[in-house]
């Protein structure tokens, strides 16, 4: 096994027991509320979740978006796990899923430092606040504004004439400052893409907005990154979802450790979940190299579409 791998396994190991010892008191009493209604073997709901994790996982990359934001609703839809765990384990999915494809992605040359180093420092600080709120709002309402978010961003890009390649006439003065371009090749064209962004401050005040709407929604923030750093700040989609599945990997950590001092994880629920995402990841990255950007655009919208439906007819108890 190479250096790299065992780092891997290693840090696997370390993460699921960090979990194992989160998942105590108010976790146990999530499992009996969860289990008493349904007659099916305990053994069939972790199964479920790692084969659902790993489709998921897949998908998430492709779409540059945290497996949590797909988690959340999915799981909370059709599994019988109270919500407050299923929030929590849903930041946990977004981070092992952003662990397990961000060297690849950085690797490629996809997920740029320069870009992402910036926005993950504003974007983690706001997202341990927005942990905060979501704890202690009704659970309505944090789905009923996450359906509504996420489908006014699928609107947003369906509308966009220019998203596959921005045109950026000329960088501005923060991101010249910052250093903020690169050069990628396009795998399904051998084209070569000289990229660079704008309005650089406008899209770190937005990513102010995104931190605390991913602690709060319990959700990686994916589903919000892709269209500020492509639309707004004219990355290329390639760079915006590689990009932001690395930032993911920073933003989720700070809002997590909320929800695992406050006791929202189950073991038996987490544990397959993280094995499912993070194998799907790794088979993600290997198709995102070949996908044609249109073709992932369309699965961004695609999945924020789906989510975005499933999350606001939760709140409104339909």
């Amino acid at each position: 096994m190479t250096k790299t791998g065992k780092q891997g396994v290693f840090f696997i190991a370390l993460l699921l027991s960090v979990i194992l010892l989160a998942g105590n008191g108010y976790a146990n009493e999530g499992l009996v509320a969860a289990g008493t209604e349904s007659s099916t073997a305990w053994w069939v709901w972790p199964l479920l979740l790692l084969v659902v994790t790993f489709v998921m996982g897949i998908a998430a990359v492709l779409g540059g978006v945290g497996g949590g934001v797909l988690f959340v609703p999915i799981i909370s839809g059709f599994f019988p796990f109270h919500l407050d765990f299923v929030r929590g384990a849903g930041l946990l999915v977004a981070l092992a899923g952003a662990l397990a494809a961000g060297p690849g992605l950085l690797k490629m040359n996809l997920a740029s430092l320069r870009l992402a180093m910036p926005v993950a420092l504003i974007a983690s600080s706001f997202a341990i606040i927005g942990a905060m709120i979501g704890l202690a709002l009704p659970t309505q309402i944090v789905q009923i504004a996450l359906g509504v978010t996420i489908l006014g961003i699928c609107v947003l890009m369906l509308v966009a004439k220019k998203s596959t390649v921005p045109d950026v006439p000329k960088a501005d003065k923060i991101s010249s400052v910052l250093r903020i371009y690169g050069v990628y090749q396009e795998a399904s064209t051998g084209e070569i893409i000289d990229w660079k962004i704008h309005r650089t401050w406008q899209g770190l005040v937005l990513f102010i907005a995104i931190g605390v709407m991913a602690g709060m929604f319990g959700l990686g923030a994916g589903w919000a990154n892709v269209p500020v750093l492509n639309l707004l700040m004219g990355a290329p989609l390639k760079i915006s979802v590689a990009t932001s599945k690395f930032l993911l990997s920073i933003t989720d950590t700070s809002a997590a450790w909320i929800y695992l001092n406050k006791g929202c994880v189950i073991p038996m629920m987490v544990v397959p979940s993280l094995i499912g995402i993070m194998g799907g990841s790794f088979v993600g990255v290997r198709l995102l190299k070949v996908a044609k950007p249109g073709l992932v655009r369309w699965i961004v919208i695609g999945m924020l579409g789906f989510a975005g439906l499933k999350a606001l007819t939760k709140g409104l108890g339909f």
